[in-house]
């Protein structure tokens, strides 16, 4: 008795060019997202995964992964601009649910709400909407800290009162104990044009070779039809 075992793997040219030009076309489409996303706040740079069977699997063997390094960090002068000097996310509260996201560019409403431009609430190390308890006159009047300390200035009392921490996890939610929150300032991509431009140079290439080669059988096969059709 013999036993084979393994795996066999039979197409045409014509499904082998466009199953490649396809791949290509997503390793472009992840370059142009960066390239894009250069001056967007928070924006983390796409890394393309691609499985060892790409090139039978085609588009399904490609995943995409977050670059989690720091940023451009520039300064604004908004005390509700925060950025993180480190790896982590700040915590929100949307209608989706909760969201990690880098973008602190954060305001207040008319209850004191600490809120996103979009208006998602932003969350505390507990994990609850932060809110505080006096509306300040002037932004400056609020004041946070590099661990993410959140106080404000009750002109009541005349003091700085601490309000919350704001919450800042890693990528699986846990709590980051040295967050580094820098007030004031903004955090933009991690994006180097430079990089991307150069990366897309291969799949460009690898597509262009992949499209003569379909062309060519393309051509080569409507040849072989019409010779067929005249013999007959």
């Amino acid at each position: 008795m013999t036993l084979n075992g393994g795996i066999r793997f039979i197409n045409n040219g014509l499904k082998t060019s466009i199953r490649a030009m396809q791949v290509q076309s997503t390793l472009i489409d992840i370059a142009n997202d960066n390239i894009e996303g250069f001056d967007k706040v928070g924006y983390q740079r796409k890394e393309a995964i691609t499985s060892a069977f790409t090139e039978y699997l085609g588009v399904n063997g490609i995943s995409t992964t977050a670059d989690d390094k720091v940023g451009r960090i520039a300064n604004t002068g908004n005390p509700l601009d925060l950025a993180l000097a480190t790896k982590g996310y700040f915590q929100i509260q949307s209608e989706e649910g909760i969201k990690l996201t880098r973008d602190g560019r954060f305001k207040l409403d008319k209850e004191g709400n600490l809120l996103t431009l979009e208006g998602a609430k932003v969350l505390s190390e507990s994990g609850m909407p932060i809110k505080l308890s006096v509306i300040p006159e002037n932004l400056k009047h609020v004041v946070v800290n590099s661990k993410g300390g959140l106080s404000v200035f009750n002109k009541a009392t005349n003091k700085l009162e601490h309000v919350a921490n704001i919450g800042v996890v890693d990528s699986n939610g846990i709590l980051l104990m040295r967050p580094e929150v820098k007030q004031g300032y903004n955090e933009y991509s991690n994006v180097s044009l430079e990089r991307e431009f150069l990366g897309m140079m291969a799949p460009l290439k690898a597509f262009d070779a992949n499209r003569q080669i379909f062309m060519i059988e393309n051509s080569n096969l409507a040849k072989t039809i019409s010779q067929l059709g005249s013999a007959s």
